[in-house]
């Protein structure tokens, strides 16, 4: 449980942090004080907040064990951690206003959590070991219970170390009762990069990238200004087992990734073994594709047929045909597709990385393509959730912010010390360096990439607006030396963490928290 001892350590920290506040993270209009009571995921108002949500009546129950198995991973096995001893995690499924109560069962050797990506919900129940609960320790349960307030495309994964690097995590859906997008069926598509039991595992990969890169002009890709245009297929040389050489998307501003992974994951298959949806010629799919990748961004899309955008992390769009859409660690993209007679490819490509992610839908006619058969680029109109324009059902309505952060993207792969305005994130002190906001601001935020590499920024417990009419999202990504405007309505309290969703960036201290304070 989340103790009286952790309020006493968060207040603690607010007042020790107080003008380590003051000075945090280039906020452009800071409030003079000497010091700064924060709302923390205890207090009073968090209910308070929660209890203003819709609530349809319904209950929604999901119990998780979380555990170490043993699995196949492209024919082969392998020792992992997942839920419900399975590498694809039940899907959940409720409905906007339903309650979601999760019985946690921590199986595992360590301790652990679930963090629910996406979602505005109560801060307690946010699932960041530290912020806003105590981790949950091998051997015991927790309950988790919140209301979900939002229709959308979501999911749910382990917020400990490298832990979502194996397999914990799983779909979320919560369905709009009131949905008028029409369509026949819908299909859930979780994408991972997939190296655990295979090659080493997370912690393997986070050891040797720790050390950094070895700056030698002899080998491909040292200089992020000037990588080839061909990935390398694999690690590079001098010992180094999983860190990616040469990498490169002209999409993404340059260097594509930092780890070699030997599969990429369509619903916990390899493509030799692809999952295949049984349609009807003339049915209209509803794709809900989410990237639960580590280091991969995935273009995903059909040779010689369109796909219409609807959604992006959950929240609808103004409607676009496309060839690919690219999708960020963190991001979802929901989008609609007319079955064709046969077999039709679902592709995504690694970005910038060879390898792809697989699934067929079928209408029982006509030969299966062998995957090597299958064209190895999608070109033609391409564009990530970022570049889309909010449906006006969700634009945030014209208003002048109250506060604004500036939030620089710090760090280099010479000694990958990545960070947030110079600054690495420290768990143990977690409102060091916070960015303080009040409820009922309108918040603006300026995601700036100091950096050679490309980073999906995600906020937890608010989905917000890229600036210009654009999307509603909660993940978003921040191109080399590029800048990411975006605004949000400061409604609901708590301690809520921001980072990038490179799993191995965020491990190395990019990340941060945005404070409300009373």
């Amino acid at each position: 449980m989340y103790t009286n001892l952790n309020r006493r350590r968060f207040l603690a920290l607010s007042v020790a942090t107080a003008s380590a506040a003051a000075l945090a993270a280039c906020t452009r209009n800071p409030e003079p004080r000497t010091t700064a009571e924060r709302v923390l995921p205890t207090d009073p108002v968090v209910t308070d907040y929660e209890s203003r949500r819709p609530s349809s009546g319904n209950t929604v129950n999901q119990p998780l064990n979380a555990a170490a198995f043993t699995a196949a991973v492209a024919g082969k096995t392998v020792s992992t951690w997942g839920y419900n001893t399975g590498l694809a995690a039940p899907t959940i499924r409720a409905k906007a206003g339903d309650r979601l109560t999760v019985n946690l069962n921590n199986a595992l050797q360590e301790e652990t959590s679930i963090h629910w990506h996406g979602l505005a919900l109560r801060n307690d129940q946010d699932g960041v070991p530290g912020l806003t609960q105590d981790p949950v320790a091998a051997g015991t349960e927790f309950a988790y219970d919140f209301r979900l307030a939002h229709p959308g495309t979501y999911w749910y994964h382990s917020h400990v170390e490298m832990q979502r690097e194996r397999a914990l995590y799983g779909a979320l859906i919560i369905e709009d009762p009131a949905e008028k997008l029409v369509y026949d069926r819908d299909w859930v598509i979780v994408l991972d990069d997939w190296m655990d039991g295979i090659t080493g595992t997370p912690d393997d990969v986070v050891k040797e990238l720790s050390g950094g890169m070895p700056m030698s002009g002899s080998m491909p890709g040292m200089d992020h200004g000037s990588m080839g245009s061909t990935p390398a297929p694999s690690g590079g040389s001098s010992g180094m087992k999983h860190m990616l050489m040469g990498s490169r998307s002209d999409f993404l501003g340059g260097d594509a990734g930092d780890v070699s992974y030997p599969f990429h994951l369509f619903n916990s298959k390899a493509p030799d073994q692809a999952e295949i949806l049984t349609a009807t010629t003339g049915q209209v799919i509803r794709l809900r594709i989410i990237n639960a990748a580590g280091d991969t961004a995935y273009r995903v899309g059909i040779p010689r047929q369109k796909l219409t955008l609807t959604h992006t992390d959950g929240f609808p769009v103004q409607h676009q045909d496309v060839d690919a859409v690219v999708l960020g660690m963190g991001e979802r993209i929901d989008a609609l597709l007319t079955v064709r007679e046969g077999f039709t490819p679902v592709m995504a490509l690694a970005e910038g990385k060879t390898g792809q992610a697989l699934g067929f839908i079928s209408t029982g006619t006509g030969k299966q393509p062998l995957p090597a058969t299958l064209p190895n680029k999608l070109e033609g109109t391409v564009v990530d959730g970022g570049q889309l324009k909010a449906d006006p059902t969700v634009t945030l309505a014209d208003k002048a912010p109250d506060r604004t952060h500036d939030v620089h993207l710090t760090g280099t792969m010479a000694k990958y010390d990545w960070g947030i305005n110079g600054n690495r994130f420290d768990m143990t002190k977690p409102l060091e360096n916070a960015f303080d906001i009040k409820a009922g601001e309108r918040v603006e935020v300026n995601f700036i990439n100091d950096t050679a590499m490309w980073h999906p920024l995600h906020l937890h417990g608010h989905t917000f607006q890229v600036s210009g009419g654009g999307a509603r999202k909660d993940t978003v990504i921040v191109r080399p030396k590029q800048t990411v405007t975006v605004i949000f309505d400061a409604d609901n309290p708590g301690q809520w963490l921001t980072h990038c969703h490179n799993a191995y960036h965020a491990e190395r201290g990019m990340m941060a928290v945005f404070s409300y304070t009373k």
